[in-house]
């Protein structure tokens, strides 16, 4: 009964927490959708319920369970350090990693006995988080230039161009979508298989696709693996 609204008061800390850490910089860049930078909410406001809904969904979470409260605490650490400022530093990956990754071991620690999510399940949706960071910054990649947000995508991109940071973000979900189907059940593996069948043709055609194409195709290869990992039979513990 506590695990929905203990994720979503979770998921609302972080995005409200963003709003308030990146008001200044939303200003000085005019972006009129977002409610502190329009002057429509004051960014103490967002500050403050930002906070309490993080403390919501921690005491939440240890009313679940002792297990389940330090790993959503640590997911929650890792999407605030992120807004605070890890974003601009070579740990912006290492937030997605273990935001992301810790999300089976975190729906396992709700189950009855608190079992150990399986090693597969975890490395798939640390690869999903990872590529979802890359893929996340390839249209924004000169705005943040700008904006002073040298993360590990954009620093990527700084060395190796555009195309580097796209083609990590597509090798990153492609390699989410291997990793489900090493951990689908035999019984709906062919689902799994087929999953990464259509994600490896997504994948070929945002590598070599111009303009918008390899970020929706990274969008793509994302859905697919969030499908994969609720239809395609894959065995969390």
């Amino acid at each position: 009964m506590l695990l929905a609204p203990v994720v979503l008061a979770g998921q609302l800390s972080i995005g409200w927490s963003n709003d308030a850490f990146d008001a200044g910089r939303d200003a000085v860049a005019g972006r009129a959708d977002k409610p502190v930078a329009a002057g429509a909410v004051s960014r103490r406001a967002v500050a403050v319920t930002a906070a309490i809904a993080l403390a919501a969904s921690v005491v939440g979470s240890f009313a679940i369970g002792e297990v389940a409260g330090i790993l959503n605490a640590v997911m929650m650490a890792a999407g605030w350090a992120y807004n605070a400022g890890l974003k601009s530093t070579l740990a912006s990956g290492l937030t997605y990693i273990v935001g992301f990754g810790l999300i089976p071991a975190f729906a396992a620690s709700t189950l009855p006995g608190h079992p150990a999510a399986r090693p597969w399940t975890i490395a798939a949706a640390a690869a999903v988080g990872l590529g979802a960071h890359f893929a996340n910054v390839l249209p924004d990649l000169a705005g943040d230039e700008a904006a002073g947000v040298h993360g590990l995508p954009q620093r990527v991109a700084a060395r190796g161009g555009p195309v580097a940071a796209r083609l990590v973000a597509l090798a990153l979900l492609l390699l989410a979508s291997v990793f489900l189907v090493l951990d689908s059940s035999p019984s709906r593996r062919w689902v799994a298989i087929a999953g990464l069948v259509v994600a490896a043709v997504l994948a070929m055609i945002g590598a070599r696709a111009p303009g918008r194409w390899p970020f929706l195709a990274a969008i793509g290869i994302a859905a697919i693996d969030v499908a994969l990992f609720a239809f395609g039979g894959v065995v969390l513990v």
